[in-house]
C-alpha cells in the first residue's frame, strides 16, 4: 500500500478535489446547513456559515498527510461543490480504507453518488493498493445501500459503528472482486 493523499480525480460528470476554503458557501447552502442530508450522518447539520468554514479549516490543514483522503465531490455543470465523499477511516492491518459520503439533496437520485463512489474505489484499489473497501449506511437509509451496491460492493452484516451507538449496515468489496468487476 502506498499512500499518495487526496488527488484530483474525474468522472463523466465530476471533479473529485481537495476542499479550498471558498468552498465553505457551496457546501453550507448545498448540504451541510440541511438537516434532511444529514439526519443519517454522524454530525449534525451546521447552523452557520462559520461552523462549516471552521470544518473545512480543519480538512485543509490535514492535506499534507499523504494518508488522509478526503474530496469535494464538484458537479461539473455547476462548477460547485455538491457533496463530499472521503476515506474516513484507514486500516494500515488489514489495508482496508472505509468510504463516507455525502450530498445535497437537489442532486439525489442522479447517480452522482455511484459515480464518485466507483472512482474512489477505482482509486484505492489501483493507485493506493489497499485490499478492501468498505462503507456503512444507516438502515433506515436503504437509498444509501443501493448506491453501494450499484459500485459492486457487498452486504456483509450489521454491526456497530466506531464512535457511535448505533447499529449500522456494513457492505464491503475486495480487491480481487473489483478487478474482476472492472475487467468484465
Amino acid at each position: 500500500m502506498e499512500h499518495i493523499g487526496t488527488k484530483r480525480l474525474e468522472t463523466e460528470r465530476l471533479i473529485l478535489r481537495p476542499f479550498v476554503t471558498e468552498d465553505a458557501a457551496p457546501m453550507f447552502r448545498n448540504w451541510a446547513s440541511d438537516p434532511k442530508v444529514t439526519r443519517y450522518l454522524t454530525w449534525s447539520a451546521h447552523s452557520d456559515l462559520s461552523i462549516t468554514s471552521a470544518v473545512i479549516s480543519s480538512w485543509i490543514k490535514r492535506y499534507d498527510d499523504p494518508s488522509y483522503y478526503h474530496w469535494t465531490i464538484e458537479l461539473m455543470s455547476l462548477g460547485e461543490p455538491i457533496g463530499s465523499i472521503s476515506g474516513v477511516r484507514v486500516d494500515e492491518a488489514s489495508r482496508s480504507v472505509e468510504i463516507g459520503y455525502c450530498i445535497g439533496r437537489f442532486w439525489w437520485g442522479q447517480g452522482l453518488v455511484a459515480e464518485a463512489l466507483r472512482a474512489l474505489i477505482a482509486f484505492f484499489f489501483e493507485q493506493v493498493g489497499m485490499e478492501r473497501v468498505i462503507a456503512c449506511h444507516d438502515p433506515n437509509n436503504p437509498n444509501s445501500g443501493r448506491v453501494m451496491q450499484k459500485c459492486g460492493m457487498t452486504f456483509t452484516g450489521y454491526g456497530p459503528k466506531e464512535g457511535t451507538d448505533r447499529t449500522l449496515c456494513w457492505y464491503a468489496i475486495e480487491r480481487g472482486k473489483y478487478f474482476e468487476l472492472r475487467d468484465k
